[in-house]
């Protein structure tokens, strides 16, 4: 292959460089080549030589006196410094030597004042020019504060993007809203025959990593025509107003190369509610923000104008960029669900190349709750492992190995874990799968492994719903919080000690019993009273409760009623099922890791 040729040198250098050397060749290379040997003799013995007529010729400088002689070689100049003799003029002029003062060189007065005024001027406007550059490209390039008025926008075209609507997959409902806008960029005119007018504005709304920037890209591809891509963070500026004028900006090109589609990503970045509570709003977000609900009301749909925006936090969005006639359409993008996330797996393995005993389908059963990015990342971390271990193609243990990298991180295979505290880990995931699997409403055990991982896990038991899950009964619930237990009371039994391993049990558990008390309407004492609300659907679901200090100590009560509920249930369990607990404990600790297979054979065993 051949290799890379190394970067040029900027000409600059090359200039410096040559410029250099001519200067120092003028300096003392040439003068010494031209020049004749000189020699310096005193006042008096000139005179002498003028006077006994052996001297030639004279050549008077305002710093020294230079002549020639008759009796030496004409190569060589004998110098003698200059003396205040008003009749050296007479003594030459009779002792018949040729004699000449060189007349001082003058710059013509262009010359001077090109020189003097101009070349500084020019210097330090080059200089400027080059520390803005400068400044510029450090402070994040065109994006800063120093772009006035201009917008950032990126304009794509079919061959840029890349993308279409067979890119993107598990997002049926999004694609079908989003073809109805590209059909109308193309075929105005049976819309308009019927009096129809398309949205002005469609907002992408869903969790992070489910493909709105892909979905937009996709929309680029299909439709071809000008595509406008815009963050909403680049409209925030140093200076008040600057972020207004990206606006007028921004829109002044679309409506010139109009239709077109313009997409801002994150909008939420300058789309924030007004209502804030703040004294004095007059700031920079928001005159932006008001130049974009202005913008929006003064170009017409007929346009073909259409503007699509992404966020993640739709709730914190103001009302007036939300109304009918400008962002009058919502897509939700959401987490994908089964289907989806098998389709979505077979887009990105379009890209590699899959062994035959891999299968898709139940990749995707293992990874409920994941979005589109997550699913790339488990082929993209599934194709790396294939190369780590010098295979060709990728199986299916480099895919299940990925899920488990991206879920609890790679394996510490280089821990040193005593074996006192690895028969605790043993008997503490055993307790978690052997109540689960004693349960009629859990989902069936997957996987049971030993090996800690870089998340900070010893251990974890994985189990897989068969088929897709949208709602969760109270029963459901309920077993869920069992199965957490179920690893501490192992240890309450065998070891009849506790140990640090539940903290995340706990965490979890203690989560769904709180979700049922104050969110699902599921306990006795509040029934179906609203307690908490949620405030970032699409952000992690954070809750703030609605309730007094005395109605939060009785919610705190029952969820740790349900909690020891759980607990008890899942140390009886146990009990009655020791001797299995002691066989499969042993054999986890042999294996390390064993299927969803090996324990319920063992289990099942008579």
């Amino acid at each position: 292959m051949k290799e890379p040729e190394p970067e040029k040198k900027p000409r600059i250098y090359s200039y410096l460089l040559i410029a250099l050397l001519v200067v120092l060749l003028n300096a003392f290379i040439f003068p010494s080549l031209n020049s004749r040997s000189e020699k310096e003799v005193d006042y008096g013995t000139f005179l002498s030589l003028v006077d006994k007529g052996k001297i030639e010729e004279v050549e008077i400088q305002d710093n020294y006196i230079a002549f020639i002689r008759k009796d030496k070689s004409k190569d060589t100049t004998y110098k003698t410094g200059v003396v205040d003799d008003p009749k050296l003029v007479d003594r030459l002029h009779e002792a018949n030597v040729k004699f000449t003062k060189v007349i001082p060189k003058e710059n013509s007065p262009i010359m001077s004042f090109i020189l003097t005024w101009v070349v500084p001027i020019l210097l330090f406007i080059w200089i400027g020019s080059f520390l803005t550059k400068r400044m510029t490209r450090g402070m994040g390039g065109p994006g800063n504060a120093l772009s006035f008025g201009k917008s950032n926008a990126k304009i794509y075209v079919e061959a840029v993007t890349g993308k279409s609507f067979t890119d993107v997959a598990g997002q049926e409902e999004a694609k079908e809203a989003l073809l109805e806008i590209v059909d109308y960029l193309h075929n105005s005119d049976k819309y308009k025959a019927v009096g129809a007018k398309i949205p002005k504005g469609v907002l992408l709304v869903g969790p992070p990593g489910t493909g709105k920037t892909l979905l937009a890209k996709a929309v680029a591809g299909e439709s071809k025509v000008p595509f406008f891509s815009i963050s909403g963070s680049e409209f925030v500026e140093m200076f008040v107003g600057m972020g207004a004028a990206r606006v007028r900006d921004l829109f002044k090109q679309a409506q010139e190369k109009a239709p077109c589609i313009v997409f801002i990503d994150e909008i939420d970045a300058i789309g924030k509610s007004r209502n804030s509570g703040v004294m004095g709003g007059n700031d920079e977000r928001e005159q932006t923000l008001n130049q974009l609900l202005s913008e929006m009301d003064g170009f017409d749909a007929d346009k073909s104008v259409v503007i699509l925006a992404a966020t993640n936090r739709p709730e914190t969005l103001d009302k007036a960029l939300l109304r009918p006639g400008r962002f009058d359409r919502r897509i939700p993008v959401e987490l994908p669900d089964l289907l989806g996330r098998e389709a979505i797996l077979a887009v990105h393995a379009k890209n590699v190349k899959l062994g035959d005993d891999v299968n898709l389908h139940a990749i995707a059963q293992t990874t409920p709750g994941a979005s589109g990015a997550d699913l790339a990342n488990i082929i993209n971390e599934g194709a790396l492992r294939a190369v780590r271990l010098g295979h060709q193609q990728i199986s299916h243990n480099d895919i299940e190995e990925s899920v488990e990298v991206v879920i609890a991180g790679y394996q510490r295979k280089n821990a040193v874990i005593p074996m006192k505290d690895k028969l605790k880990i043993a008997y503490h995931e055993i307790g978690h799968a052997l109540v689960a699997a004693k349960q009629s409403h859990s989902a069936p055990v997957h996987k049971i492994t030993i090996i800690p991982r870089t998340s900070g896990s010893l251990g974890y038991t994985m189990q897989v719903e068969q088929g897709e899950q949208v709602l969760m009964t109270k029963e459901q619930a309920l077993d869920k919080i069992t199965t957490f237990m179920g690893g501490r009371a192992a240890e309450e039994i065998i070891f009849q000690s506790v140990t640090s391993g539940a903290s995340n049990d706990i965490e979890q558990a203690t989560k769904i019993a709180r979700s049922m008390v104050t969110r699902f309407g599921m306990s006795q004492e509040f029934d179906m009273m609203a307690l908490e609300t949620v405030n970032n659907p699409y952000l992690g679901e954070d809750a703030s409760l609605l309730v007094s200090s005395e109605t939060a100590a009785k919610i705190d009560t029952e969820i740790l009623t349900i909690i020891k509920t759980c607990h008890q249930k899942a140390i009886q369990i146990l009990g009655e099922n020791k001797d299995k607990l002691h066989e499969l404990a042993k054999y986890l600790l042999e294996k390390e890791t064993i299927t969803g297979e090996e324990f319920m054979a063992i289990l099942t065993k008579e």
